[in-house]
């Protein structure tokens, strides 16, 4: 029985019109007058501190702690205004699976195990009125490696519940191999759906124990109970 529900934001849980994108890419212009670039990073399944990492180390600025603070209050200044700009949505099939969570007899705790820093995270699922229906997490502010995150979000997950779990009382959703990847770290089951960037079949490659279109393809009780 699943009783710890780990779910990724992007391309997981919603579309943000590529806001983020465009928020990053507006903060290193602001803050570092650094104009080009930023649409060749890779940001599928990456956390928000080693995009930052690798941008800076790319154009020759040096990744201080002061250098990620300023970034990082510039970004999510304008993450809060261009998220209303945007042309996103909650994935298809997102309002069901939770709402098939909720509705179990044993109803697992779930949380968050994503590369946003934890304010980017909420402004995003604010936005979507998805906040709320979280009880914890993992963020890029607790360990830059995505691998780490998701062993900081089941211990956070763990301590919620008030006990230990096993690794089969553990699930992880995700979009990308990154996010298969990150759930094996922890030892968890993972579902893996086509709504990001990646087709069932390349994400089917990388072994995720489920791999589909998109939520409505599965059901909760099916998985968890």
């Amino acid at each position: 029985m699943i009783k710890l529900v780990l779910f990724d934001i992007d391309g997981t849980l919603v579309r943000t019109g590529k806001a983020g994108i465009k928020a990053f890419s507006q903060a290193f212009a602001d803050e570092f007058g650094l104009n080009h670039g930023s649409e060749k990073l890779k940001f599928a399944g990456r956390t928000d501190y080693s995009l930052v990492r690798e941008f800076f180390l790319q154009h020759g600025v040096t990744p201080t702690s002061s250098h990620f603070e300023r970034f990082f209050a510039r970004y999510l200044d304008h993450l809060e205004q261009v998220i209303v700009q945007c042309d996103g949505a909650i994935i298809p099939g997102v309002h069901t699976f939770m709402k098939e969570l909720r509705a179990l007899e044993n109803a697992p705790a779930i949380g968050l195990l994503t590369g946003n820093v934890r304010r980017g995270a909420e402004i995003k699922l604010r936005h979507f009125s998805l906040w709320q229906e979280f009880q914890f997490g993992g963020f890029a502010d607790d360990h830059e490696e995505r691998d780490c995150i998701a062993a900081i979000a089941r211990q956070r997950g763990c301590d919620f519940i008030g006990k230990k779990l096993s690794d089969d009382e553990v699930l992880v959703l995700g979009d990308t191999p990154l996010d298969v990847r990150c759930a094996r770290a922890i030892g968890a089951k993972v579902i893996a759906v086509a709504t990001g960037g990646h087709t069932r079949e390349d994400l089917a490659l990388h072994q995720p124990d489920w791999a589909v279109a998109d939520l409505n393809a599965i059901s909760a009780k099916d998985i968890c109970a």
